[in-house]
């Protein structure tokens, strides 16, 4: 706390942290809010030197400090300040000239008191202390996932819709510190939850276990879904009474709009080292570094991410045209892939995409602040098959060369006989529609 003789006022923040929240307005351009979100979160979690933070680094002095199974109790600033200051100290072993620990410690005690204490009251509950942290630090999405859910399990490893809430509850509350939480559905959570157990409810009844974020770990999930299949409870309606990390875990993996910010805000990161061998149609910039941007009815159409948050318009290019992300360079099979997309786009009209809008989250029915999300297509994961990804190089070319002449045709207004949505037999159009997936949209 800061007290102002001068003006006799007193200031919760550190002079830091306050040009730190300033600097967040610049972002407010960014079109998206997932984005928005996720661009400001970025910018805090490196200002206080989270990036650098491994998750086992953490969770390690989670229980180094006495904090398991702590998690409904109250953590006061000194205990915490112990906690961050044996992570900083790791941290700072590592990095020497990039951490400066007493002003992290300030600025993290600040973030975490602005974000779960702001009447500080000097103390937040060790669940809020423990999900902020993780929330912030470096780590797989999926661990971070599972972890999460471990918070809040019961000894048969299962949680409740209130434990579901309390968990919820603390990570919307990242968003709404940023002022961006009417996008997510606002600061009720309980469409979420709802949402959650629902989904899990039906995939029970139907057997459907369809595939989570990693395959050898659904396998192991699957095995347990098996044996307690006999112990679930339901209430009167049919619906579950309590979820698994399985389920948890198959709700995460559709992005629900709760929670989308996140796995943008690790696409972020795995982008910020991304170079493409592809130039900027809007600001010509060579190569395009960060997120990549290609234009699914456009042919041959890239745009670096600081065009495509901003906005920014070409001639022949539309703000409605669908477009695939990417935070990894292209692989050939995605190249064709997207030539494909491009060439079937060509004879959709504008009224199909209104139509059919390209939704990249879950959407979450709620009675909230906020407008829905809208969203850019989700960088496709390496190394999977449809559109083409195992195409060898002849089949390639052949598949190039007809494209090319179809797209000719396209161009000068002749559309042929027999698309390839209908009749090639070099296309695989169930793959190709089981590949497609929108761009976060979020207005």
């Amino acid at each position: 706390m800061i007290h102002s003789h001068e003006s006799e006022t007193t200031h919760w923040d550190h002079p830091k942290m306050i040009d730190l929240m300033n600097s967040l307005a610049d972002l407010n351009e960014v079109r998206f809010s997932a984005y928005r979100t996720a661009l400001k979160l970025r910018t805090v979690q490196k200002a206080l030197c989270m990036h650098m933070l491994q998750l086992p680094a953490a969770l390690e002095a989670f229980d180094s400090h006495g904090l398991r199974a702590q998690n409904d109790r109250l953590i006061d600033i000194p205990d915490m300040i112990t906690v961050l200051t044996s992570l900083y100290e790791v941290i700072a072993a590592e990095n020497p000239s990039l951490v400066n620990v007493p002003l992290c410690l300030d600025l993290s005690i600040n973030w975490l008191l602005n974000v779960y204490d702001s009447q500080r009251t000097g103390q937040i509950r060790v669940l809020s202390f423990k999900v902020g942290l993780v929330l912030l630090c470096k780590g797989h999405l999926e661990e971070k996932y599972r972890y999460l859910f471990r918070l809040i399990a019961d000894p048969s490893c299962r949680a409740d819709q209130r434990k579901l809430g309390l968990l919820l509850h603390d990570c919307i509350q990242v968003p709404r510190q940023l002022g961006e939480v009417a996008a997510f559905g606002g600061s009720n959570i309980e469409p979420s939850v709802r949402s959650c157990f629902e989904q899990a409810s039906a995939a029970t009844k139907e057997g459907n276990k369809g595939g989570t974020l990693d395959r050898k770990s659904v396998d192991k999930e699957k095995e347990k879904e098996d044996t307690k299949e006999k112990t679930l409870e339901r209430d009167a309606d049919g619906q579950l009474q309590y979820i698994e990390a399985f389920h948890f875990l198959q709700w995460l993996q559709k992005e629900p709009q709760s929670m989308v910010w996140l796995p943008v805000l690790h696409r972020l990161a795995a982008a910020e080292s991304a170079k493409h061998q592809a130039k900027c149609n809007i600001c010509k910039e060579y190569p395009i570094i960060g997120f990549r941007y290609r234009c699914l009815k456009c042919f041959n159409f890239d745009m670096c991410q600081k065009c495509f948050f901003s906005g920014r318009k070409a001639k022949n290019h539309k703000l409605t045209h669908p477009m695939q992300e990417y935070c990894t360079t292209t692989t050939s099979g995605e190249d064709v892939r997207d030539f494909t997309r491009a060439l079937r786009n060509k004879f959709k009209s504008a009224r199909y995409f209104k139509k059919h809008p390209r939704v990249g989250y879950l959407p979450v029915q709620t009675v909230l602040e906020g407008d829905a999300l809208e969203s850019p297509a989700p960088s496709p994961q390496h190394g999977g098959g449809g559109g083409g990804g195992g195409a060898g190089g002849d089949d390639m070319h052949s598949r190039l060369e007809l494209y090319a002449t179809r797209l000719a045709q396209v161009e000068r207004g002749a559309r042929p006989p027999d698309t390839p949505d209908r009749e090639s037999p070099n296309i695989d159009t169930k793959k190709l529609d089981e590949c497609e997936h929108p761009v976060l949209e979020v207005p």
